[in-house]
């Protein structure tokens, strides 16, 4: 099993997760180019500027390891990375577990990504010129449970921690992202787990993957916010457990 963090994050955002896989599945964790302990020397302006940087980035991890019929697992904009490994080299993945996904931000026509183009334009215009206050400001919000103050100020260092440029670039990898087209190609079985009143991924675009991916599951976890691999655990492996069995 392979699992890949989100925006703004690191591999230890699995903590919680990851450990419950070690006894059926060998386990892998990774940190993107220019989070974690990665080696910052690696990230490429050029290369990292759209999500399929990142996702060549995957399939070299899964050719290094020799992987084939991988079960991955990816978090927000992770789990777009990975549909698009998928399409590029299928033989490595047997199943997907998207957690939180969006192909597509922005509100167009029908389809309801979450932001009109101004707010993403504003929300990127603020990052750029503020990024500590930015992160301070957005992650106890993308991570929501304000009941849990620790969890948003866990998003908010580890935001802080991120290199501003490479935070920077990523986000507008992410956030002006369109996949939507590349959803019908997936052929691996994948489950769709969709947070309750998450603003970065609201119901309407999980239904939406859903119902793209062809042969796709869809489960609405209770858990609130975008990241239950930190809020609601024991719920994110049952879900994921449920779907390996299967």
């Amino acid at each position: 099993m392979i699992f890949a963090h989100g925006f703004g994050c690191d591999q230890n955002m699995w903590r919680f997760v990851a450990p419950a896989f070690e006894e059926d599945h060998r386990v892998v964790l990774f940190d993107h180019v220019g989070y974690g302990s990665s080696d910052l020397a690696s990230h490429s302006a050029e290369r990292h500027s759209t999500l399929d940087g990142y996702a060549r980035d995957l399939l070299e991890i899964c050719r290094e390891l020799d992987l084939e019929r991988a079960v991955f697992v990816g978090h927000s904009v992770a789990a777009m990375i990975g549909v698009l490994a998928e399409i590029e080299e299928p033989e490595r993945f047997e199943r997907l577990v998207l957690v939180g996904p969006s192909p597509c931000y922005i509100d167009d026509g029908d389809y309801v990504g979450g932001f009109s183009r101004e707010d993403i334009d504003e929300l990127l215009e603020s990052l750029d010129s503020n990024y500590l206050g930015w992160s301070g400001a957005m992650a106890p919000v993308i991570m929501g449970n304000p009941d849990r103050p620790e969890l948003g100020e866990e998003l908010t260092n580890s935001f802080c921690r991120t290199d501003p440029a490479i935070a920077r670039q990523f986000a507008r990898a992410t956030f002006l992202s369109d996949n939507r087209a590349d959803l019908p190609r997936v052929r691996a079985r994948t489950l769709v787990l969709q947070c309750s009143e998450d603003v970065i991924a609201p119901p309407q675009v999980g239904e939406y993957v859903h119902r793209m991916i062809p042969g796709s599951e869809l489960v609405l976890l209770k858990a609130t916010g975008h990241c239950p691999n930190l809020s609601a655990p024991e719920e994110t492996v049952a879900a994921i457990r449920s779907f390996l069995r299967g």
